[in-house]
């Protein structure tokens, strides 16, 4: 057992510059390389394995495969006399992003002691066979681990390390290269938000780092932002390019068609370019330049339909985020119930049940979102005295409300704040236009981005330079949450919330308000801060986040085909239906359909896929005119329609229809197959801080309440309490689940111990075990009681993390 134990061991780790780095397998990935002749179809194939990337230099080919079935497929693998190396895929343990790929190749450095012969039978007897002598560095070779070695070459290296001839024992370990992509477009050097390195007017902390972000990931046309606004030109360059425009909507002109029309209708389109113009090799780029846009025309005027209308558009047609760059002309504005019901449905029924991320300006009156201010010096003296300010959409709980920093990564002048702030991002800064007037100079750079085109625009050349406010703030951050989606789609809106927030830069600003003179560019204990909520987003950081979320993340890949040969009614709406049944549970992740129709003219055509839950999307509408016969895959890449899907329940029937719907061709549905990612299970963390005093000797307590947005069963779950007191065997602490079931956490132990700040677990907390299988959405519930008079405390903060 103790050499199994040793064995095991020297294959959690490597040596690299005098170092020991610790190692984790990827849960779901394999290398090989492969017998010459052998192709990578073929060990796809045969092993039921997905190809995922060629590394030609290393003649590597990286494969994967469902987690639980990975060790068994290396092994036949192994066994099927097609490869010559077979390996898992690695990650640093603290950097589980840096995939780490193994090659059969180990760098020794000999003492200068070791003899030759001492050397050539230490190697020969682990299977190693001499590659070179390394140049320049003494009794150094490079060896290759030859495939009758009965160990890895990790292994091997790490023995190798622990013997008394060698000074050095180092496996040659690839990983990608990162390129620190930059566009070229022409104007991107000008785009200081998206990254800067320094200049007049200019702070290193005061972009997104969006560079290299763009190097993971520069965005997928799978992911659609909705950006809803006055309007968009659709005829500027920045909006060109396959498949980059999905369901616009025109509701102020009840049209599909949201082009300016108004002498001032620029807005939208410079909104739209700081999230997503297209990368072109001209003028500006877009946070997340390969991800589609939804450009909606407001009418202007807001009611409770009109929101209803924007959020069911939203809703029915897949868009992934919604970018929303305005308010209402009065300074308290409460949301009625449809206007409040219709955003929450967007945030949590969108995106096939994950959630639409929806993304709202703060607002630029350097006033509280929700807040009270002693005003003075307004004309008339119009408002006077405390007044309530209220901006209701960007205070509603499922919003990401947005603040604006400067260039030089300090407040915007006119950027509103408050508690209801998620993050801010970087725009340009000027005085607000409230009052008292601010008459000292604020020092910052516009942002540039598209424009309309022609000379009714901003500016005549189809850019403008100087654009702001809020209204731009808000677009960055719904371009990192569409970067965040394109790296890991399985995310729920809450969960890109919480990476937002989670890896924002905490930029600070000591100096007071030049109009009001509050002083809030710090952060409280919880992190946040008024101006700057979380921090200025890092669009790097959250992509890195979100990757190392979908690698830790065990996911399975279910398939179905028919192969029904059905000929297909000429003329005939009714048409022909086939259906797959899928006798897996779990719901959508990501799905792929691949059909085979004869047929001598396709612009006839109309293909519907209908989910068992009756959802249905359309994946050939009669276009490809007189060309014969499909034959083709479509993925949410090649037919965003298809991310409408994800969330749905995968048990049951799926139906793909084809319809003829001119006369004269005939044709057969010869096969279609389905390949189904099922969603992977995820974690949903909710914290507060609340700070609120625990009543002394009262049995009642104190009762916090905390939301989980989303269902699905408990897997784990995680309680973390910080409570602040002078006696905690006064305490009970109870959490409560949204069932109602209670789960006592601490019952008065621990005497006159002071503090309790812990995290209570399944495997360390017995009364928790009851909630394992129950759902975790709803109200949880945690009561803090202090039975003894005398001492007090509070309760600083408390959080879950439930894994499901």
């Amino acid at each position: 057992m103790a050499e199994e134990n040793h064995q095991e061991e020297l294959g959690r780790y490597f040596w690299r510059a005098g170092e020991r780095i610790a190692l984790a397998q990827l849960p779901d990935r394999f290398t090989v390389r492969m017998k010459r002749g052998i192709a990578q179809e073929k060990v796809a194939r045969d092993y039921h394995a997905t190809h995922r990337r060629r590394l030609r230099r290393q003649n590597l080919d990286e494969f994967a495969v469902d987690a639980e079935e990975r060790d068994a497929v290396m092994e036949r693998v192994r066994r099927g006399g097609d490869v010559e190396f077979a390996s898992h895929v690695y990650a640093p343990t603290d950097e589980p992003q840096a995939k780490l790929y193994l090659t059969d190749q180990i760098t020794v450095q000999f003492k200068p002691e070791a003899s030759d012969d001492e050397i050539e039978a230490i190697t020969t007897s682990l299977g190693l066979t001499l590659v070179k002598e390394l140049r320049g560095v003494p009794r150094a070779y490079v060896f290759r681990v030859e495939p009758q070695a009965t160990e890895n070459p990790i292994k091997i290296a790490n023995r190798l390390a622990g013997n008394d001839k060698v000074l050095l024992s180092e496996p040659n370990m690839a990983i990608a290269s990162r390129s620190h992509y930059t566009p070229a477009d022409t104007l991107f050097p000008d785009q200081w938000h998206l990254f800067n390195t320094g200049g007049p007017l200019l702070s290193t902390a005061g972009h997104i780092d969006a560079v290299h972000a763009w190097d993971l990931t520069r965005g997928e046309r799978s992911v659609i932002v909705a950006v809803a606004d006055d309007s968009c030109d659709l005829h500027h360059a920045d909006f060109q390019g396959l498949g980059k425009i999905v369901a616009p909507r025109d509701f102020a002109g009840q049209d599909f068609e949201p082009l300016p029309e108004l002498g001032d209708d620029n807005h939208g389109t410079a909104c739209c370019g700081i999230a997503v113009a297209e990368e072109t090799g001209t003028g500006v780029v877009g946070v997340a330049p390969g991800c589609a846009l939804m450009p909606i025309r407001t009418s202007g005027i807001i009611d409770d339909t009109s929101i209803e209308d924007l959020c069911d558009w939203v809703i029915e047609h897949g868009a992934s985020v919604m970018s929303c760059s305005w308010g209402v002309a009065a300074r308290y504005f409460s949301l009625s119930a449809r206007m409040r019901n219709a955003l929450h449905r967007a945030a949590t029924v969108g995106r096939g049940g994950r959630g639409c991320v929806v993304v709202f300006a703060a607002g630029n009156e350097n006033r509280p979102v929700n807040g009270m201010v002693t005003e003075t010096g307004w004309p008339n003296n119009q408002p006077s005295g405390p007044t309530r300010w209220l901006a209701g959409f960007a205070a509603h709980e499922d919003v990401i409300a947005v603040s604006a920093s400067s260039s030089l990564a300090t407040k915007s002048a006119y950027s509103n704040w408050g508690r209801e702030i998620a993050v801010c991002a970087p725009s340009n800064n000027r005085a607000p236009r409230t009052y008292p007037q601010v008459t000292v100079p604020v020092a910052g750079r516009g942002v540039v981005t598209s424009d309309r085109v022609g000379p009714s625009g901003y500016s005549s050349t189809d850019y403008t330079h100087d654009f702001g406010g809020t209204s731009s703030a808000c677009p960055t951050v719904a371009g990192v949450a569409a970067l965040i989606l394109s790296a890991n789609p399985i995310l729920t809106a809450q969960e890109v919330r919480s990476i937002l927030q989670a890896t924002a830069d905490k930029i600070l600003d000591h100096n007071p308000d030049p109009q009001l003179g509050n002083r809030f560019g710090t952060y409280n204990g919880a992190g946040h801060s008024q101006w700057f909520g979380f921090g200025r987003v890092n669009a790097f950081q959250a992509v890195t986040e979100a990757l190392r979320r979908l690698e830790g993340a065990v996911r399975q890949t279910v398939r179905g085909s028919s192969s029904p040969a059905l000929s297909i009614p000429d003329n005939d709406p009714d048409g022909t239906r086939d259906t797959i049944h899928i006798g897996d549970a779990g719901n959508v992740a990501s799905i792929k359909v691949s059909v085979d129709i004869s047929h001598a003219f396709i612009g006839d055509l109309r293909l519907t896929l209908t989910s068992p839950s009756g959802r249905q999307v359309v994946l050939h509408d009669r276009n490809g005119g007189s060309a014969d016969n499909i034959r083709r895959s479509y993925d949410a890449a090649s037919t965003p329609v298809l991310s409408a899907l994800a969330g749905e329940p995968l048990h049951g029937d799926w139906m793909l229809w084809v319809q003829d719907l001119a006369a004269s061709d005939l044709g057969t549905l010869l096969r279609w197959e389905l390949e189904i990612t099922i969603r992977a299970g995820t974690l949903v963390e909710v914290e507060e801080a609340p700070g609120a005093v625990i009543p002394d000797n009262n049995p009642l307590g104190l009762e916090r309440t905390l939301n989980a947005p989303e269902s699905g069963q408990i897997q784990d779950l995680q309680v973390s309490v910080d409570i602040t007191h002078t006696y905690i065997g006064d305490l009970t602490v109870t959490l409560v689940s949204p069932t109602g079931t209670q789960a006592v956490l601490h019952n008065r132990s621990g005497g006159f111990q002071d503090n309790l700040v812990r995290s209570f677990r399944f495997t360390d907390t017995p009364s928790l075990q009851a909630l394992r299988g129950q759902s975790s959405e709803g109200a949880w519930k945690l009561r803090v009681a202090d039975l003894e008079a005398v001492d007090v405390g509070k309760l600083n903060r408390w959080g879950l993390k439930i894994s499901r």
